[in-house]
């Protein structure tokens, strides 16, 4: 698996689309800053996922996007496409290629695709971290990704490597697992709240469906009276309404008959009515005839008037066509072709002469280029052995001034070679002095070291006690906050407990008895079960109060009571003065072990105003209340549980009386067993007494709460200032300790610089050295250089001079010097003679040019004729076919005027017959109209008798509709009232059907429940009718109304008797039954499934276990390794700070180069900082190995030497990975398999060009 192509469009400075096309091996991306190499990088992060835009070097999303330069507009989009090859299957997907693409929209939307498949960012973060590529993003290193790694918490360096081994998506699996365990805890007890809620609602319940139950049973009766009731009435309407229906049958009749007469009546006049209708329509028909026929008779006249008219206008002959006669145009013609015949030997002609002028001027520009060509060469000549011995001089000034420059620089370089020499060797002797500076550091800096690690811890073991005791404050204060909101809910919940019996007795100033006693040890349920009665205990001041309190209890239909007042039987209660139950009882029996006297836990406070007068008086309320709760307490003796009190009866252990009465036994639980009974308690909310024992308990929960939480306060304020001195000490300590390194550093800083100068300075004298040597070299050479110009001067001063070509060249003394200058009178004759040729030429061209103008005159000349023969001809032909027509036409309108003659005068006829047939239909439509008015005075008269009829029948009808009203409104209230409709009750309740004895038996046993606390069975069907016949039938009567009116009277007062009745008691019973049981098993699949959740986090913190442990000690071993490789002689490893927590324990990193004794990171070098980034990086690399890395100038900060030892590593890289690296060094170049230099215009927009090393270093040896 590796990269394969990369494109970018609009990705910051990437305005136009541009494709990387990477190859497995080294591709190293160059290019002057500031040019948008590192963008590169960041569209490799951000298409891989990353979504921090500090990271991509912005300062939101919408950076990236190409925000446009001066000459290019922004663009509104930035797409970023990736394709990894994946042959080797790397990728969990079935595609030998997957192209990842991210799109983001400048609106702020973005897209995903996995192979152009819209995907989500989820999508593509879990198909790489498969292949060790997570969130993190280790594999690409970007510009000060090496300082994040120094500066990176134990922790954060542990991330890295749990991201290149592939136990982040094992961390997410645990992180999604706990998040649903926190959630499945809060549902957890939400469900078992609600379980809880249940059951207690439904003891309540069950009496309540009890009550309706029994309701259910009398509204049987109810429902049966009322329905045979109701039946009856029905029945007698019935009767009624069809008494009253006879009647209206009899008038029924009467109205038919007298419509009848009406119809008879009306259907004659309707009859008259079509008569009269037939005539207007034959009427109208005439009239529209006569009109029609009138209309024609002048449409004729106007026709004749324009036949006559054409006729008058076709008479007169076509006249002549002008222009002239078809022989005369004719003989145009035949003039015109003989001139144009002339015309065109003319062009022949001059076509010759033209062409012969070309060859005369061709020829005479041979030779003037002929001659021209001849005086230039003779003219060269002589300047070449004019310049060849001015090259000569010039050679001898030039050879001689470079001599004695080179003799001045032989000097010069002599006396920069002995200054070079001597700031070397001041250089060294103030290395020397360095170094002993150096050594001197050393020692001051391990003392140093040692006070600030001692101080450190100090400090951190007081930062933890804080810690801790924050912690332990935390949980006070939380412990705090839920004790006072315990007891805040608990005295709200007492507020109100006493209900309907508080509120019905008002100012008696009841209290309630758990308020006046003291339960110990714990026994409150015992107490309570052991006082028994109802749940309300209330105490008040006398006996008049107490009796007056009942009445009102019963009137107020509040919840049943129990009322304590003072009692004074007898003066042998009135003596006692302590507050203690037990010590005013008359002693009694020993208990055995384990028995408590149950008046020994009860204490009353002394002078409660509520029960007690005056505390000096012998028989005040208080004790004579303490009285009545000992007699109710008498024989009541405390054990643990059932089986003590158990052993305690069955064993013969206590007696069978105890103070006098027989004895009982309470357990804590609230159980109470005597001889031959026992109470057992339920699942209840608990007693007043218990309530008010745990609200009081909570009052003093919180108040240990308050006082818990202000020591922890105390303590930690003065723990707060002992770590903010140790802190104090530890910054001093680390400040002296940082200003020990800076001067370390400086020195070895300063050192390293004197070593660079040295070697500087050693390389200039080597230079300089070489230089002399050259320059020397060069004075030698330009020496010889001297002669040797000399030498060539001569020889040119001696060459032969040039013979002629010909002698018409030169001049004619044939005795003159070859080195004057030639002649031109040859080459200016030629070029005469060659100009006369070409204007003979042009005056042939001219000619040529005026016999093809009048060639084309004449030829359109002729063409012009022709055309006019032509139109003499058609214009000839056209004359005599429109005299044609023209007397054709005039024979038809001839014939057509005498036909329209003929017609008009019988269409007049025609005219004259209509009229008459129209006044006669006239005149009959007129007597059927009087006819038809008589009949409808008939029929309006037998209406006034049918309307009389009705009105008798309609108050007939008025009669039957009141009682059929009657009988509606009884049929509505059977259905309203009962549920049925009438016919229904008169079938199953009417009057004639017998009446049951008594009501239906109650329904089979099937449709009963079990209540979980009463133990009795409750209906669960009430969807069922009361009143559903059984199988035994039983015994009847005949219907008697009076019978039936007292029954019902009767279950009315039942009804009434039981009071208010919860109608829905047993639905909702079955529904809080039903929810109870789904609760129960909802809480078991919480249960099962939080168990599962467990199981999954115990898995995955196996699998991180084992994988993070194989990876650490795989990493720790490079390591040492690399760091050895780029540290000659030097030590490096990676320990854990929690050794014994392996999945939370950091990563610390320990470096020690060659030479030094530092092992912190903090007190190395740049360079050696970034080496020690750089060998952690690539211990996780070849730990475990990634597809490719991504490295954004890692070298930068190197010299040549540990440059020389970063390239090893990454040959030895190589050979697993695909390397990215951006770079400004040159050897990294040269390691490269592939180039790629970006560059940026003058427009601010990246471009880039790509080069093979491979073909660049194949090209020497082809």
């Amino acid at each position: 698996m590796y990269l394969k192509t990369l494109t970018v469009r609009g990705f910051k400075s990437f305005a136009s689309a541009t494709t990387f096309h990477f190859e497995p091996g080294v591709t190293a991306v160059v290019g002057p800053n500031g040019s948008g190499k590192s963008n590169v990088v960041d569209a490799l992060s951000w298409v891989m996922g990353e979504q921090g835009a500090k990271n991509l070097r912005g300062g939101k999303m919408e950076d990236v996007i190409f925000a446009g330069t001066s000459g290019r507009a922004p663009l509104g989009r930035a797409q970023v496409s990736l394709t990894i090859d994946n042959a080797d299957g790397a990728l969990p997907i079935e595609y030998s290629e997957v192209t990842i693409s991210r799109t983001l929209f400048r609106s702020g939307g973005s897209e995903y695709a996995i192979n152009g498949s819209s995907c989500r960012l989820l999508d593509i973060q879990e198909l790489l971290s498969d292949s060790g590529l997570g969130r993190e993003m280790h594999v690409i290193v970007g510009q000060g990704q090496l300082d994040r790694i120094l500066q990176a918490s134990p922790e954060e360096r542990r991330g890295f490597i749990e991201e290149a081994s592939g136990v982040l998506k094992h961390r997410r699996r645990k992180e999604r697992s706990v998040r649903k365990l926190e959630s499945m805890r809060t549902n957890l007890d939400r469900v078992r709240d609600l379980s809880e809620e249940v059951r207690r609602q439904l003891g309540p319940l069950s009496k309540q469906a009890k009550t309706a139950r029994k309701a259910q049973r009398i509204q049987f009766d109810v429902r049966d009276a009322r329905s045979r009731l109701l039946a009856d009435d029905l029945f007698r309407q019935q009767v009624a309404l069809e008494q009253l229906g006879t009647g209206d049958r009899e008038l029924e009749q009467a109205v038919a008959t007298a419509e009848a007469e009406v119809a008879r009546a009306e259907e004659a006049a309707a009859e008259l009515a079509t008569d009269v209708a037939t005539a207007g329509q034959a009427s109208a028909a005439a009239r529209d005839h006569w009109y029609r026929l009138s209309t024609l008779a002048e449409r004729y006249r106007s026709l004749g008037a324009v036949a006559a008219e054409r006729e008058r206008s076709r008479s007169q002959p076509v006249p002549a066509p002008s222009g002239p006669d078809p022989e005369t145009a004719r003989n145009l013609v035949d003039r015109a072709g003989t001139e144009a015949a002339e015309a065109e030997t003319a062009v022949v002609t001059a076509q010759s002469e033209l062409e012969r002028a070309s060859t005369e001027r061709q020829r005479a520009e041979v030779a003037a280029r002929a001659a021209s060509d001849t005086y230039t060469r003779l003219l060269q000549q002589a300047a070449d052995r004019r310049q060849a011995a001015a090259v000569a001089a010039g050679r001898i000034e030039a050879a001689k001034a470079t001599e004695q420059s080179l003799q001045a620089q032989c000097e010069k370089a002599t006396a920069r070679l002995a200054d070079s020499e001597r700031a070397a060797q001041s250089l060294r002797a103030e290395l020397a002095d360095h170094q002993n500076r150096l050594a001197g550091s050393l020692d001051s800096e391990e003392e140093l070291d040692a006070a600030y690690e001692a101080a450190a811890e100090t400090a951190d073991r007081l930062r933890e006690r804080l810690a801790r005791l924050d912690e332990a404050l935390a949980a006070a204060e939380s412990a705090h906050g839920a004790a006072l909101a315990r007891r805040d809910a608990l005295a709200e919940a007492l507020e109100p407990e006493a209900g309907a019996a508080v509120t019905a007795l008002g100012d008696l100033a009841p209290t309630a008895l758990a308020e006046v006693l003291t339960v110990e040890g714990g026994w409150e349920a015992a107490i309570a079960a052991a006082l028994g009665g109802p749940a309300e205990q209330l105490v008040l001041d006398g006996l008049a109060p107490a009796v007056e309190a009942a009445g009102r209890l019963a009137d107020a239909g509040a919840a049943d009571a129990r009322l304590l007042f003072p009692w004074v039987p007898g003066t042998d209660a009135s003596t006692a003065s302590t507050a203690t139950v037990a010590g005013s009882a008359a002693p009694g029996a020993e208990l055995p072990e384990g028995a408590t006297d149950a008046g020994s836990v009860v204490q009353l406070p002394e002078g409660n105003s509520t029960i007690a007068g005056a505390a000096s008086e012998p028989s005040s309320a208080e004790h004579v209340v303490a009285d009545t709760v000992r007699s109710l307490l008498a024989g009541t003796v405390l054990v643990e549980d059932l089986a003590t009190a158990t052993a305690f009866l069955d064993g013969g252990l206590l007696p069978s009386h105890y103070r006098g009465v027989p004895v009982r036994l309470a357990t804590r639980d609230g159980h109470v067993v005597g001889q031959g009974w026992a109470d057992g308690r339920g699942a209840g909310s608990g007693s007043r007494l218990e309530r008010q024992a745990a609200a009081d308990q909570a009052a003093g929960v919180a108040e240990q709460a308050t006082h818990e939480v202000e020591r922890l306060r105390f303590q930690r304020s003065g723990l707060a200032r002992e770590a903010e001195e140790a802190t104090a000490a530890e910054t001093a300590a680390l400040e002296a300790l940082d200003a020990s390194d800076a001067r370390f550093t400086a020195v070895t800083e300063e050192l390293a610089r004197l070593n660079q100068q040295l070697a500087h300075a050693d390389d200039g004298v080597e230079r300089q050295r070489a230089e002399l040597t050259a320059l020397r070299d060069r004075l030698t050479e330009a020496t010889a250089g001297v002669g040797q110009a000399e030498e060539e001067a001569r020889r040119a001063e001696t060459a032969p001079t040039a013979e002629p070509t010909s002698s018409e060249e030169l001049t004619t003394d044939p005795s003159a010097d070859t080195a004057a200058i030639p002649d031109p009178e040859a080459r200016d004759r030629a070029e005469e003679q060659a100009s006369l040729a070409r204007h003979q030429e042009t005056e042939a061209r001219l000619a040529l040019r005026a016999a093809e103008t009048s060639r084309s005159q004449l030829a359109a000349r002729a063409e012009q004729a022709r055309r006019q023969v032509s139109a003499a001809t058609l214009a000839h032909q056209e004359r005599e076919r429109a005299e044609q027509q023209r007397r054709a036409w005039l024979t038809r309108i001839s014939a057509v005027a005498q036909a329209l003659t003929q017609g008009l005068e019988r269409v007049q006829d025609a005219v004259d017959r209509a009229d008459q047939d129209r006044t006669e239909l006239d005149r009959r439509g007129e007597e059927l109209a009087a006819r038809r008015q008589q009949l409808q005075r008939t029929a309006e008269h037998h209406r006034s008798v049918v309307a009389q009829a009705k009105d008798r029948l309609h108050v007939a009808r008025m009669a039957r509709q009141e009682q059929q009203l009657k009988l509606d409104q009884l049929r509505d209230k059977s259905l309203d009232d009962l549920g049925m409709t009438g016919d229904y009750l008169l079938e199953h309740f009417g009057p004639h059907l017998p009446v049951p004895l008594a009501p239906p038996a109650d329904r089979s046993e099937t449709n009963t429940e079990t209540d979980t606390e009463t133990n009795t069975e409750i209906d669960t069907d009430p969807g069922a009718e009361a009143g559903t016949e059984t199988d035994a039938e039983p015994e009847t009567v005949p219907y008697e109304r009076a019978e039936q009116q007292k029954r019902l009277r009767r279950a009315e007062r039942e009804l009434s008797a039981l009071g208010r009745v919860n109608p829905l008691a047993l639905e909702e019973y079955a529904a809080v039954e039903e929810r109870h049981r789904f609760l129960s098993g909802q809480l078991e699949d919480l249960d099962s499934s939080r168990r599962d959740l467990l199981k999954i986090i115990q898995d995955v913190d196996d699998t991180v276990l084992r994988v993070f442990s194989a990876a650490f000690e795989d990493t720790a071993a490079q390591f040492q390794h690399v760091f050895a490789t780029l540290f000659p002689g030097g030590e490096g490893r990676l320990f854990l700070t929690d050794p014994d927590n392996l999945l939370e324990s950091g990563i610390e990193v320990e470096a020690r180069p060659a030479g030094k004794k530092v092992k912190r990171l903090s007190l190395l070098s740049g360079g050696e900082r970034s080496l020690a980034a750089v060998a952690m990086l690539v211990a996780i690399f070849k730990a475990r190995p990634s597809p490719f890395y991504v490295m954004d100038e890692v070298e930068a900060a190197l010299d040549d030497t540990n440059l020389g030892r970063l390239l090893e590593i990454f040959r030895e890289l190589q050979q697993d990975s695909q390397l990215i690296i951006i770079t400004h060094q040159k050897r990294t170049m040269e390691v490269a398999d592939a180039l790629y230099g970006v560059s940026m215009r003058g427009d601010g927009v990246s471009t880039v060009i790509s080069q093979r090393l491979e073909a660049l270093r194949a090209a020497p040896a082809d």
